[in-house]
């Protein structure tokens, strides 16, 4: 036990002291698969694809975004951090186990992004991965969502992640989820908060979205 207890000691500082230097690469290389992630800072995993925070009321999320993944949904979803689109914007769409959905302004009248052209489904949409909403080819804007289950069923309808949660993952899950699918998204597209924060007071919201 005391053996175990040094070399997990011994472990921890060489992580600490490799933490600058070590790419994902050899982090899997000296760590393996499982102590990779937890081996590199949020620093280290910046120079693997850009780091967005979200300042939410129940804490904050991190996001690892990945271009490789999807191009045009990490530019996309870059421009909405950028112009401070996601700021006040509610989780409307929480349906446990499943997904939490967001990305329709608090205010209707600065949604002025068209459709964005589709990436393809290079990996799977599995639980803490982010994902643009679609309603078929072509169709994604600004709406997104967080994985809570394995949904691989969605993979061969064309929802493509753009990257994934590295912090935060607990804070997601307690998001508000009382109101499942009521609000309506028509009326949060015409008056967004104005409706949400009436019929829908207790809804958790994003307070602030930035580049890390």
């Amino acid at each position: 036990m005391l053996f175990f207890f040094k070399v997990s000691l011994l472990l921890i500082a060489t992580t600490n002291a490799l933490q600058p230097f070590l790419s994902r690469t050899d982090a899997m290389r000296f760590f393996g698969a499982a102590g990779a992630t937890a081996a590199l800072p949020l620093q280290a995993r910046a120079a693997e694809g850009p780091l967005v925070k979200f300042e939410t009321t129940e804490g904050d999320i991190v996001f690892q975004l990945e271009p490789d993944w999807a191009p045009n949904g990490v530019t996309r979803f870059l421009e909405l951090v950028d112009a401070g689109f996601f700021e006040k914007a509610k989780f409307f769409r929480n349906v446990k186990g499943f997904i939490v959905q967001f990305g329709l302004p608090a205010d209707p009248s600065i949604n002025k992004f068209g459709n964005l052209k589709d990436d393809a489904v290079k990996t799977s949409n599995s639980r803490g991965t982010l994902t643009f909403a679609t309603a078929g080819a072509n169709t994604r804007t600004t709406q997104l969502f967080i994985n809570f289950g394995n949904n691989a069923f969605l993979d061969n309808q064309g929802f493509s992640p753009i990257g994934k949660v590295v912090k935060g993952m607990d804070v997601a899950d307690k998001l508000n989820n009382e109101y499942g699918e009521k609000p309506d998204q028509r009326r949060i597209r015409s008056q967004g908060n104005a409706y949400l924060d009436t019929a829908f007071p207790n809804l958790s919201y994003i307070i602030k979205a930035s580049r890390v």
